[in-house]
């Protein structure tokens, strides 16, 4: 489970609201994990996949768009981060998932929850300290 703390705030309302729903779409995924009522997960996981990948798609154009209204000097690596997320999200082996669901999920989770938390405090911070 992923939590919110003040310190992933990075003072762009709008940004903000999107990273904290990228912890909400987390957090989705650890309650299915943890569902033990669920035999099979297979549906409620690929349907959480698809919105994170929708979602990202979404959240980090914004933030990109951002970054160039602001003249953000290291606007270029900051893209190369978001692309390199988007491709490993985009790797997604469906079959995978219902071979293993709960291994695969795990897996999942563990990269996409240090993701974005390495990433608000390592990188999209330094958006808005100059």
């Amino acid at each position: 489970m992923i939590t919110w703390r003040d310190e992933f705030a990075l003072g762009v309302p709008e940004i903000d609201a999107q990273h904290k729903k990228l912890f909400a779409i987390a957090n989705r995924a650890y309650e299915v994990l943890k569902n033990d009522l669920l035999v099979d997960k297979y549906d409620q996981i690929v349907d959480i996949f698809n919105e994170l990948k929708d979602y990202t798609v979404y959240h980090f154009t914004y933030e990109e768009d951002y970054m160039k209204s602001i003249g953000y000097r290291k606007f270029l690596s900051h893209k190369v981060q978001h692309d390199d997320f988007i491709q490993r999200i985009n790797e997604t082996d469906l079959r995978q998932i219902d071979e293993n669901q709960e291994q695969y999920l795990i897996e999942t989770l563990e990269f996409v929850v240090a993701w974005i938390e390495n990433h608000i405090l390592g990188v999209d911070k330094k958006i808005v300290e100059g």
